[in-house]
Parts: C-alpha cells; structure tokens; sequence
C-alpha cells in the first residue's frame, strides 16, 4: 500500500496538480450536483422492500399486483364511545361520515356501511382509498371529516394498511432533511470542540460535503443503471455514515499533517508525507468497512442488503472525498488554518506527560491484570444481552404512537383483532373452494370474507381471511404457519398465504438465518484485511476477537439501557445483525489506526516502547474520532422509528466501548503482555527478535519507510 500511496499522494500535495484537484471535484459537483437531489427517486418503499427476497409474503404481494383491485388499499375508520348515550352519537357521527367518505373511495367501489361491535361500543367503517392517486392526502383528507364535528365522548381514529403506511411516510419524509441538520450541528460542534480553531473546523466538514454530493450520485446512478437496493432507511442511514467516517478520516489525516508541519518547511512536503504515513491505515479502514458492510448482500432480508450495498457506496466516496480533497484545501490554505495553535516549524511538537502516555504507563506497569479487567468488565456487560426480548409488534414500532396504531388497538379490543388487516391468501381459481375450506377449518382462523377477486385472467383467486388475533401477536403469526400448512396441503391450488401478519413472521425467520450465514462471512474478511494489514497472525486473530467482545458488551449496555431507560418493549429482529457488521467494521476502524502507528513506532523504537508510543501519539485523535462517530450515530436515538433509534444507541455505545475501553486497555495490554510474539511469524517478529538477540531495545527496521523519514 506504501507504493501506491507514494503516487497517490502527489496529487493532492504537489503545487500544480493541488489546483487541479480542486478544480475536478469542484467541476464535478456542479455537474453532477442536481442528480444528488434525485435520490429520493430511485429509493423504493414498495411492499417488498423491507421483507426476504423469496419469501412467501413477498411473493403473494408480487401475484397481488395482477388483481383489478390491486391499486386498491383500505383505511379503517373505528369509532369508540361508552353507554347508550355515546353508542347513539357514535352511530349518527358514523352513518353521516359514510356519506362524506365516499368521495374519497376509488373508482367503483363502495364504502361499507358501520359495522357495529359485539359489545355495542365501537363502529367500524371500512374506506377503500385508490393506492395510485395520492393515498397520503387522501387519508389526511379522511382524517378531517372524521375529526370534524365528532361528538363530545366520541373517539375515532383511522387506522388501516392506508393509514399506516400514510404515518411511516411521514416519518421517513422528515428523516433525510432532520438527520443531516442534526448530524451537521453534532459535528460541527464536536470538531471546534476538537480543534479549538475558529477556522480549521470547516475544513472537514466542506469536504464532507463534497463526499456526500458524490455518495449521493453514485448511489442515484447505480440504483437506477445498476439496479443498487435503496430504500428510504438506508438513504437516511447513508449520510450519517458519510459523516462520521468521513470526519474520522479527517481527523486522522490532520493529526499526522499537523506532526510533519513541524518537521518540515514546506507544507506541501508535509502532506506528501501525512498521506503516506496515514494512507495505508485508512485505506485498510476504509477497505474493512466496505467490505464488511457488502457482505450484508448476501442476506435475505432486502432492506439489510440496500443498507449494506448502500452504506459500502458512501464509504468509498468518504474514503476518495478525504484523501484527496481535504489534502488539497489544507495545503492550498497554509499554516493558518491551524490558528492561533499554528504549528511552526523546527519548533518540535510538545511531548508533555498526556492523559495517553499515563494511561499507556499504568498498563506496562501490569499488562496481563489490565487486560483481565478489561475483559472481566466488558464480559459482566455482556452478559446482559443474554436476557434480550427480541421482537417489536407494530404499535411498539413507534417512539410516539401514530394514530394508525391507536386505530389498531381499538379494533383488538372490540373486533377480531386481524379485522383491520387480514391474511391474504392467492390461489388457482379451480381450486378456490377448496383452499376456502382448508382455511376456514383452522383454529385461529375467524372467518373467510365471501366472495374474492380474480386475475383479469381467471386463473388466480385472492381470499381476505380474517386471523382471531391481532395481526402482530405471536398467536396470529402461529394461526399463518397453520394456516400455510393446511392451504399447502390442498393439490395443485399452488395457494400462498401473505398479509402482514405472514411478511412479520417471515421477516423474523430470515433474520435469524440472516445471522448464521452474514457473521461468519464478515470475521472471515475483516481478518484477512488485518492479516494482510498488520502481516502476522496473532495481532488479527486478537484484535477481532476484541471487538467481537466489545460488540457483546454493546448488546448487553444497549439491552439495559432499552430496558430501564428508554423504556423500549424489545428489540428489533435486524439490529442484532446490523449491529454486529457496523460495529465489528467500524470498532476495527479503530484498531487499524492504533497498531498501525504500533507497527511503524515498533519497528523503529522496539515493540515495548513502540506500544506506548502508538497509545500516546494516536490517543488524542482516535479518541476524537470515536466521540464524533458515536454522537454521529446518536442522532438516531431522538427518531421516531423505534429500529433506528436502537440501531444508533447500540452503534454508539459500541464505538465508545471501543474507544476507551478496547483500543485504550486492552489491545495495548495484550500486546504489551504478548511482546514479539504478537507479531508472529511476520518480518517483525523476526526483526525483534534479532534485536533482542544483539542487545538492543530497538529493531532492525523492516521496511526502508520504518528505517528514515522520507525525503
């Protein structure tokens, strides 16, 4: 990698090519610029794009496109209200907005009249909305005639699959624009924080912004050239990861630009060099992450592949925007931009006693008993995850309740709970009757709703089959699998059964699959990248089983803080994988940049003080960069969305068990305790142990950059 950093490195620091650097990304952000804003136009937020590809549900969905009333989609509208009193104005309030929904109705279809409750307390009126023609003003239009003029004592709510999916569009609508204000502020602040500069904080975050122009194109023209999964999550998740990779490069980059404007004159040298040194450890970085969030295509779940394929895309362009841009506009703007902590040279940079270098000296003092206690205090936080409850129903999905989830909750309590969303099941029209049978005879089966539509065709039957129990309760989703077993059982009626209920049910056991077959693929590829990285075999093997540890420890902080502090009733069925490829690439990140500084401050100065040199040179900034990329991902703890709130709480927590915890005590001690043989069998190894063997403390260097500084 030094190679090909040496050329790389030109271009950004050299006097001429500088100006031209600049001036590409500047011509190609004006360029490409107004495809950025297109993104929203690729994203899909169809009915498929959040379940397993292949699954049962998604194939009924794909077979429910070919039906007349498949732009067809239903609001429920339930009124509530009790004594004889209320039952009466709910009755009237009902019978005179039927009349009024009307309007609203797709073309030839009829509103249904109030179906009332067998306890007398509730209405049900059922809305059928045209799913083509702008169903969101459509439910918010039938929303204010169900708001208006109802009686005192009289609830009602619109709930429904057109409700619903109305109240998740508005939570992503707002989601793109309040994550980059959010992150944007957080980073803003946490880099003058940093840098106690009125200046230099803008320079990361400008060329932050120019990675986010170019992730936001390529991810626009691979979606739609190259069929690229996007999907309104991942599109918001995307610049977060934008963000807060791209300031850990930064900070790692001006860390070490900082270092060489001390020892040389011309800043231009001293980029040339900041790139070479700090390249390679970010390219390894940069190629751990994206490389480990690829892995995720091979998952079944379609929105854990999108975030994974998608995530992998603004890495790369984080990476490019970094090590090319940022140089550029550091060199083009001098030594000033340090102000008024300007470093000048031959002025050598203080090496006071840190909080780093005491930390690294308390841990040579007993390395073995710091790691136990390292490894004793993430273990007792592991094991918190072992009492984990997996599984959100859909009003548990919110962090504020939508009124579509208020809707639903009345309905369980006065109708069969699956009334409001019923099961669907697709079959060959010849063998319709007897597939309505096999239905009818299950046990948590309420009814089979007469009639049922067909394919233009004739050769395809959909019957709505309403469940006894709510669409999301583990005993709708047991009556789905009997419900499979016994229409599967019917010959040649090749019946499918989906709805809601199925397409949870399936999404559950695809994550569970997801899990076996994604974390193994992910450890198998991080660790040859460290191999390859750090050329040994022990340091790789012990810095995966690190964070691997820490991300168990992450499980268990984030279960409990679910649990007795956010007041969470579960986790969702995706974070325990999405975690898990996150943290193991990012919690890395970290690692890279600590041995790698290890690695070339060893080969120069021994492994012992190599170690400590390393925690102490790359203490202050990696410590920064976990801070920034922890509070990056804190932004989603205030969404709405339960799963990203959880999702950015356990990425968080895991970074910050890495920053201080795992990179600060650990590995350090492991290494320390371990000496040479962390190495092994690599040239470093090797070059320790002849420099033990002649009575230096320092290596032979191994490489000719770990011998000199370049010229």
């Amino acid at each position: 990698m030094r190679p090909l950093f040496r050329r790389v490195a030109q271009a950004p620091s050299g006097r001429r090519p500088t100006w031209l650097v600049l001036a590409a990304w500047l011509i190609l952000a004006v360029a490409l610029g107004p495809l950025a804003g297109k993104l929203g136009d690729v994203e899909d937020s169809g009915p498929n794009a959040f379940l397993p590809r292949g699954a049962e549900s998604a194939r009924v969905n794909t077979e429910l496109e070919k039906f007349r009333t498949d732009t067809v989609m239903p609001a429920v509208v339930v009124y509530t209200a009790e004594g004889a009193r209320g039952t009466a104005a709910s009755r009237e309030k009902a019978m005179a907005d039927t009349a009024a929904f009307q309007k609203l109705a797709a073309d030839g279809e009829r509103v249904s009249r109030p179906v009332p409750s067998d306890d007398g307390e509730a209405l049900l009126t059922v809305v059928p909305l045209d799913s083509d023609d702008g169903i969101t003003d459509a439910v918010d239009e039938l929303r204010g005639i169900a708001d208006a003029q109802a009686p005192p004592g009289v609830d009602v709510e619109v709930g429904g699959p057109a409700a619903s999916l109305t109240d998740s569009v508005a939570v992503f609508d707002s989601l793109d624009s309040t994550l980059m204000i959010a992150t944007g502020i957080v980073v803003a602040v946490l880099l003058l924080l940093t840098y106690r500069s009125p200046v230099l904080w803008l320079f990361p975050l400008l060329s932050v912004g120019f990675a986010a122009v170019l992730t936001q194109v390529g991810t626009y023209l691979l979606a739609k050239y190259a069929g690229l999964p996007v999907d309104p999550q991942s599109a918001g998740i995307l610049m977060v990861l934008v963000f807060g990779v791209g300031t850990d490069y930064a900070l790692l980059l001006i860390a070490r630009y900082r270092e060489e404007l001390h020892r040389h004159e011309d800043r231009h040298t001293a980029m040339r060099i900041a790139l070479r040194r700090s390249g390679p450890a970010i390219l390894a970085s940069a190629g751990t992450i994206t490389v480990g969030l690829a892995c995720l295509a091979f998952a079944d779940i379609n929105s854990s592949r999108s975030l994974g394929l998608v995530g992998a895309v603004g890495v790369v362009c984080a990476f490019l925007a970094m090590v090319t841009v940022l140089p550029a506009l550091l060199v083009v703007a001098g030594r000033w931009v340090f102000w008024p902590f300007v470093p000048r040279y031959g002025t050598a940079a203080r090496k006071e006693r840190t909080v780093w270098s005491r930390v690294g000296a308390a841990v040579a003092r007993r390395p073995r008993w710091s790691w136990l206690m390292a490894v004793a205090a993430t273990g007792v936080l592991a094991l918190s995850a072992s009492g984990i409850g997996m599984g959100l129903s859909q009003s548990e999905m919110f962090q504020d309740e939508p009124e579509s989830v208020i809707a639903q909750e009345r309905i369980a309590a006065h109708y069969p709970s699956g009334a409001s969303d019923p099961a669907k099941i697709v079959t060959r029209s010849d063998k319709a009757a007897q597939v309505r049978k096999a239905a009818s005879g299950v046990a948590g089966v309420a009814r089979v709703e007469p009639g049922g539509d067909r394919t233009r065709d004739g050769e395809l039957t959909e019957l709505s089959v309403v469940l006894r129990d709510a669409p999301d309760s583990r005993a709708a989703k047991d009556s789905v699998d009997a419900l499979r077993h016994a229409v599967h059982a019917v010959d040649g009626a090749d019946a499918r059964v989906g709805g809601t209920t199925a397409q949870t049910l399936d999404t559950q056991r695809a994550a569970d699959s997801d899990l076996t077959t994604v974390i193994p693929i992910v450890l198998l590829v991080v660790l040859a990248v460290l191999v390859g990285l750090l050329r040994s075999l022990v340091a790789p093997v012990l810095l995966l089983a690190t964070v691997v540890l820490s991300y168990f420890a992450a499980l268990g902080t984030s279960n409990l803080l679910f649990e007795h502090v956010l007041g969470f009733a579960g986790v969702d069925w995706s974070i325990p994988l999405m975690g898990f490829v996150f943290l193991v690439a990012l919690g890395i990140d970290y690692n890279i940049f600590l041995m790698h500084r290890v690695r070339e401050e060893a080969a120069r100065l021994g492994h012992a003080r190599g170690v400590l040199e390393g925690l102490t040179s790359t203490g202050g900034v990696i410590t920064s960069a976990g801070v920034v990329l922890a509070a990056t991902f804190a932004v989603f703890a205030g969404l709405p969305l339960v799963t990203m709130a959880q999702m950015g709480v356990l990425v968080g927590v895991g970074v910050l068990l890495d920053t201080f915890v795992v990179r600060t005590v650990l590995v350090p001690a492991l290494a320390l305790d371990l000496g040479r043989w962390f190495w092994w069998p690599g040239r470093l190894f090797e070059a320790l142990g002849r420099g033990r063997r002649d009575g230096r403390d320092a290596a032979p260097p191994v490489t000719r950059d770990a011998a000199r500084e370049p010229a």
